[in-house]
Parts: structure tokens; C-alpha cells; sequence
């Protein structure tokens, strides 16, 4: 049989993770909210737990969109070094700083993107 051949790795795709673990850390919050209420009955089924592990879980979705917004700014100034490291420089020896425009299509990148 032969060998099929092996095509290079497509680059990693970039999403907007703070939007999304912010969206997921309101749902904790939600899903909180709408069993506290509830937490009697709950306690009765012994499930009276369901609550604090929704607000743990909020609680830790705060831990990760701190992590994620420190990560997307670390991505941000790492490329605005690479890309001052790289700037063609002119006679003078000043950096030409012309206006960066996003690539067509979703609008640029989302790890760069300010929420």
C-alpha cells in the first residue's frame, strides 16, 4: 500500500478567548443566580452543593479572563516589538511608520482585537 503523502501543519488558529471565557464565567454567574432559590430544595436531594460549585466556577472564570486578557496583551506587544524590530528604517535613521491595515476578510486578528 502506498504511502499517502504528508502535507506541513496548517498555523494555529486564534479565537477571541476572552470573549469566549467571559461568556462562559456569565453563565456560572447565571446558573448561580437561578439556583440560589432553589438551594432548600436542592439541600433536601442532597445536591445542595450545585450552587457553590456554580460560584466556584464563576470565581475561577475570573481567574481565567484575567489570564486571558494578560496572554492577548503579551501577544499584542510581542508582535508590536517584532514588527518595530523589523520596521525598514530610513537615511535619518527614523522608523517608517505607516498606518498597519487588517487583512481583509474577518477583520484582523482576534488576539489583537480590544474587547
Amino acid at each position: 500500500m502506498p504511502k499517502t503523502p504528508t502535507h506541513p501543519s496548517p498555523p494555529p488558529l486564534e479565537a477571541n478567548d476572552v470573549a469566549i471565557v467571559g461568556g462562559g464565567t456569565v453563565l456560572w454567574f447565571v446558573a448561580f443566580v437561578v439556583l440560589l432559590p432553589f438551594w432548600g430544595t436542592l439541600s433536601d436531594h442532597g445536591r445542595g452543593n450545585w450552587p457553590w460549585i456554580c460560584l466556584a466556577g464563576g470565581g475561577l472564570g475570573l481567574i481565567g479572563l484575567w489570564y486571558c486578557r494578560a496572554r492577548r496583551d503579551a501577544i499584542a506587544r510581542s508582535r508590536a516589538a517584532e514588527a518595530g524590530a523589523t520596521a525598514p528604517t530610513d537615511a535619518a535613521g527614523t522608523a517608517d511608520r505607516a498606518p498597519h491595515t487588517a487583512p481583509e476578510g474577518n477583520g484582523g486578528d482576534p488576539a489583537t482585537r480590544s474587547d
